[in-house]
């Protein structure tokens, strides 16, 4: 028979399982109480210092307290002091360092945040951080200053060699010397930018270069030279101003001198077609035009048809006198073209003139005119006209010798007398003056007149004006042989320039020439054109309504002798007289007209000197003369 044996060692599982849990809660139990001694002892070991494996930038602060740590900072770290930033505008270098623009180490405050690490948040972050500062290293960023305001202040240091101010260019004249003032491009720092790019660089604790932001501001005008240029050179020599093609008699030239020029200069600002701004130089206008006006009327010429007579024999126009061109002084673009030409260096500058071609050329001939016969000629009488009287005639009728009327053209007597003076070779002679016949300059001018309006009147062109004598003048009533017929009494007219005129209008369609003869005793008015058909009758009423002269008057003239006497006027009868004159062509009228002319009673006027025995006559009247005229 097998026996087995037991032991007291043997035991049940249940009970080696319990004892395993036993031990193990033990054995936790011990390791927990451990750590917390561990952590314990290390928390108090490190009290008031930094975690081991804190750097702040690579500086160990480990174990030192945060006074240590700053301490240790501020020897360690020496950027702001050390560092060097360059600042740059183009060649200009400015270096500074950081501490100069106002950046610096807070090394409490970053001792401070070193020591912290580890000490915030929950337990559990504490230690985490603890943990992985001692085992791995926790380095920090140190914590710097950036003072704007002395940055600022430092930057406007710096501005105070950048900025420019902004220089217009100028031009001026001192004497017969242009000087010129040069344009600056105006510059400024912009200090807030280049702050914010200093403070960039800055952070990043490196040495670097800061380029300055610089605001360029540019004047309107920054370059007068070219203008300068200009000025100079119409400033180089004299200013001489002429008549083109001038001939003899022509005024000028006119020469202006550098210092004169220099007065007359102007520099203007003005707006270019860009739209920019730049000087203008030239000469003043107003001055140039106060000159042009001043010489412009004796510059100017009123065009002249060429004087010409028709040869009867050959029926050609000859030239008697050439066509004078007209011209007249265009003061704006005389004004334009000297400073053009000045500016292009011409000093010597012609007048800019309008010019005015006659009607009638040298060259015209009797076809292109339509002047092909004598269309009507008229004769008047002035036998016992005194010498006087007579060169009257002769001046005033040579002015309308080889004169045009162009068709359709009014003409005018008074235009083509112009001045009756001495100077223009008039004498003196009988006039008619208010109511009395005195001497006056162009006595005779009438005769003139007369004639005229008797060639228009039979050659039967419309009448435009016409005024009467105030008196029946005896010469405009003499026939070929010297005696009187009273049927030329209403066909005179008298001129007196410029109140007084004659004219007349050429109604047809060609040109009509007027040529005048003189001799001693009469004067021969001629027309040449081409007749159109018309012919002319008329009818007088002879005089109507006579009225005798009034008494004669007798006056004292101390500048008579004793016992002189002298008729200075003489009597007429007044009466009514109308010419009616009838224009016919191809048969029908063409029209008609009336010539109504009412002649005053004129009365003789005696002239004696003082103590001239029977004067003033009591009875006795002198015998009538025949009268005087205009």
């Amino acid at each position: 028979m097998r026996q087995y044996a037991t032991t007291s060692t043997l035991q049940r599982p249940g009970s080696f399982i319990s004892q395993a849990l036993a031990a193990l809660v033990g054995g936790t139990l011990i390791f927990t109480l451990l750590m917390v001694a561990l952590i314990v002892g290390f928390q108090l070991s490190h009290r008031g210092q930094i975690y081991p494996g804190v750097s702040v930038m690579g500086v160990d602060v480990s174990g030192q307290s945060p006074e240590q740590a700053a301490a240790t900072l501020a020897e360690r770290l020496n950027f702001p002091e050390d560092g060097r930033i360059l600042l740059r505008d183009g060649d200009k270098l400015w270096v500074a360092a950081p501490a100069e623009t106002g950046f610096f180490l807070d090394p409490e405050s970053t001792a401070l945040s070193a020591y912290n690490l580890g000490r915030r948040g929950s337990p559990i972050l504490r230690l985490a951080e603890q943990f992985y500062a001692w085992y791995y290293g926790s380095s920090l960023s140190p914590q710097y200053v950036f003072d704007q305001r002395a940055g600022r202040a430092y930057l406007e240091q710096v501005a105070g060699q950048t900025d420019l101010p902004t220089v217009e260019a100028s031009l001026r004249v001192d004497g017969v010397e242009v000087v010129v003032q040069p344009g600056q491009v105006g510059r400024s720092l912009d200090i807030p930018a280049t702050l914010s790019a200093l403070q960039a660089q800055l952070l990043s604790l490196q040495d670097g270069e800061v380029p300055l932001t610089i605001h360029e501001n540019p004047p309107v005008i920054l370059d007068v030279e070219e203008q300068a240029a200009l000025a100079r050179r119409i400033l180089s020599e004299p200013l001489t101003l002429k008549v083109p093609d001038a001939i003899e008699g022509d005024p000028g030239p006119w020469t202006f001198q550098p210092d004169v020029l220099a007065q007359m200069l102007t520099i203007e600002r003005v707006v270019d077609e860009a739209g920019g701004e730049r000087y203008q130089v030239g000469l003043q206008a107003e001055g140039l035009r106060s000159f042009l006006e001043g010489i412009a009327p004796n510059l100017a010429r009123q065009s002249q048809n060429a004087r010409m007579i028709f040869n009867d024999d050959t029926r050609q126009l000859e030239v008697i006198q050439p066509s004078v061109t007209g011209r007249s002084l265009a003061v704006d673009a005389t004004i334009q073209a000297i400073n053009e030409k000045l500016l292009r260096g011409d000093h010597n500058i012609n007048l800019e003139l309008v010019v005015t071609q006659p009607m009638v050329g040298d060259d015209a001939t009797a076809e292109q005119l339509g002047i092909t016969e004598l269309v009507d000629a008229e004769t008047t009488y002035f036998y016992g006209s005194i010498g006087e009287r007579l060169q009257n005639i002769r001046t005033a009728a040579g002015s309308f010798h080889g004169i045009f009327v162009p068709p359709g053209g009014t003409f005018s007597m008074a235009n083509v007398l112009g001045d009756v003076s001495l100077d223009n070779g008039y004498a003196e002679a009988w006039i008619i003056f208010g109511d009395r016949t005195i001497k006056g300059v162009g006595g005779g001018v009438c005769q003139v007149s007369t004639t005229l309006f008797r060639t228009v009147f039979f050659a039967g062109y419309p009448v435009v004006e016409r005024h009467p004598h105030a008196y029946r003048v005896y010469y405009y009533e003499q026939t070929p042989t010297g005696g009187h017929d009273a049927k030329w009494a209403g066909l005179d007219a008298t001129v007196y320039v410029p109140l007084v005129d004659f004219k007349f209008t050429n109604d047809s369609p060609y040109w009509l020439l007027m040529e005048t003869y003189v001799s001693n005793n009469s004067l021969t008015w001629k027309f040449y054109s081409t007749s159109d058909g018309r012919t002319v009758d008329w009818t007088t009423t002879g005089l109507n309504n006579t009225i005798d002269p009034p008494e004669p008057l007798y006056e004292e003239n101390p500048e008579l002798s004793k016992g002189e006497v002298k008729q200075v006027d003489w009597e007429v009868q007044g009466a009514d007289v109308t010419v009616t004159r009838t224009i016919y062509r191809d048969g029908e009228v063409l029209y008609d007209d009336v010539f109504a002319t009412h002649y005053l009673p004129w009365r003789s006027v005696y002239q004696y000197g003082p103590g001239t025995e029977g004067m003033p006559p009591d009875a006795d009247k002198p015998n009538k003369k025949k009268k005087k005229d205009s």
